[in-house]
C-alpha cells in the first residue's frame, strides 16, 4: 500500500510540476503587409489609407498584434518604385498593396510569387495587370475602375453644365500610360462635343501653377484632370489653382470638396476599404489569381454651388437633379 501510495503522490508531483506550454496562451502571430505608394503620405491620401487599415481592422486584422504594415513611398518619382518593391520583399512580406498601373507594374517586376494587391487602378486588363477580370491569373488582383471612360464622361458632363465651351485644357502627366489612356478616349468624346483640347502636363506639385498660367495665355475656358496619381493627389492645390484663374474644373469626386466646381467617377476611398477583403482572403487561404478582379458599378457626380457663384456660372437643372451630392457652403 505505501509503495502504491509513494507512485500516485509521484504522478501527482510530476503533473503539478510539468511544464504548461502546451496549454499556454501562444503569442499571435504578427503578419507583415507591404504598401507600395506611387506618390506620398499627403493629406490628399490620408483618406484612402484610413479607409484600407478601417477595412482591415473590420476584418479583425490589428495593427501591431496581428498585422505590421511596412509603408513605402515614392514621392512622385516613378523610377523609385522598383527599388522600394525590392524593399519591401526583403522584408519578408507576406503580400503587397498598391495602386496605379504603374505601382502594379513595378511590383509585378519585383516578384512573381508574393501576392499583389491592387486597392485601385485603371483598366487592369488593357494595361496588361491581369488577363481577366473573371480569372485574373499570377499573383495579382484586386479593384480596377474603366478610367478613360471615366474621363471621357467628365468632358461631357463639363459640356452639358456648360455648352458655351469650346477650348477645354485637360491636366495629364506626359510619362504616364494610364494619361495618355485616358487623353485618347477624351479626344473620341471631344469631336462630337465640338470641343478643343489641349494638353498641359504635369509631373510634380510644382508645375500646377505654370500650367494654369499656360491656359490662361491659350484662352482656356474649362478644365479637365484626369486620373493619375500627381492629379489625384494633389487636390487641393489644382481646386486652388482653378478658382484663382477664374477656371471651372472638373476632376476626382474628391475635387469639389477642395473648391473644384464639379467631380465626377468612383469613390476611391471605397476602393482601398474594399481592397482590404482582398488581403484578408488571401491570408487566410486563397490565391490571387482565382479571385476576380472587382469594379465598381455606382459612379458619383458632385457639384460645388458655392465655387459656381463664385465663379458666376448657372448650374443646369438636369445636373443637379443627377447630382449625387451638392455642396452648398
Amino acid at each position: 500500500m505505501k509503495t502504491r501510495r509513494r507512485v500516485v503522490l509521484a504522478l501527482g508531483a510530476g503533473l503539478l510540476t510539468a511544464p504548461f506550454a502546451p496549454f499556454a496562451q501562444q503569442p499571435a502571430k504578427i503578419t507583415r503587409i507591404g504598401f507600395l505608394g506611387v506618390g506620398s503620405a499627403s493629406p490628399d491620401f490620408a483618406d484612402r489609407l484610413g479607409a484600407l487599415r478601417a477595412g482591415l481592422a473590420d476584418l479583425g486584422h490589428v495593427e501591431g498584434k496581428t498585422i505590421v504594415i511596412e509603408y513605402r513611398w515614392a514621392e512622385g518619382k516613378y523610377d523609385r518604385l522598383g527599388a522600394l518593391a525590392q524593399e519591401l520583399i526583403r522584408s519578408q512580406v507576406a503580400l503587397i498593396v498598391t495602386h496605379t498601373s504603374l505601382g502594379v507594374k513595378a511590383a509585378m517586376r519585383a516578384t512573381a510569387t508574393i501576392p499583389i494587391v491592387i486597392a485601385a487602378t485603371g483598366d487592369a486588363v488593357e494595361t496588361g495587370l491581369v488577363a481577366s477580370l473573371a480569372r485574373p491569373g499570377g499573383n495579382v488582383t484586386g479593384l480596377s475602375f474603366l478610367g478613360p471612360e471615366v474621363v471621357a464622361k467628365r468632358l461631357e458632363v463639363l459640356k452639358e453644365a456648360l455648352p458655351h465651351v469650346r477650348r477645354i485644357g485637360v491636366l495629364v502627366n506626359p510619362t504616364s500610360p494610364e494619361s495618355a489612356m485616358q487623353l485618347a478616349k477624351m479626344a473620341e468624346f471631344a469631336q462630337s462635343l465640338k470641343v478643343e483640347l489641349q494638353r498641359f502636363g504635369v509631373k510634380q506639385r510644382e508645375e500646377f501653377a505654370p500650367a494654369f498660367a499656360a491656359m490662361g495665355k491659350s484662352r482656356i475656358e474649362a478644365v479637365v484632370a484626369t486620373d493619375e496619381p500627381v492629379t489625384t493627389f494633389n487636390i487641393a492645390t489644382i481646386a486652388e489653382l482653378a478658382k484663382s484663374h477664374r477656371l471651372p474644373v472638373i476632376g476626382a469626386v474628391a475635387l469639389p470638396g477642395a473648391g473644384g466646381l464639379f467631380g465626377y467617377g468612383t469613390n476611391l476611398v471605397e476602393m482601398f476599404r474594399r481592397s482590404a477583403t482582398y488581403v484578408d482572403k488571401i491570408l487566410k487561404g486563397a490565391k490571387p489569381g482565382d479571385l476576380p478582379v472587382e469594379q465598381p458599378t455606382k459612379f458619383e457626380l458632385v457639384v460645388n454651388l458655392k465655387t459656381a457663384a463664385a465663379l458666376g456660372i448657372r448650374i443646369p437643372q438636369s445636373i443637379l437633379l443627377r447630382a449625387d451630392r451638392v455642396i452648398e457652403w
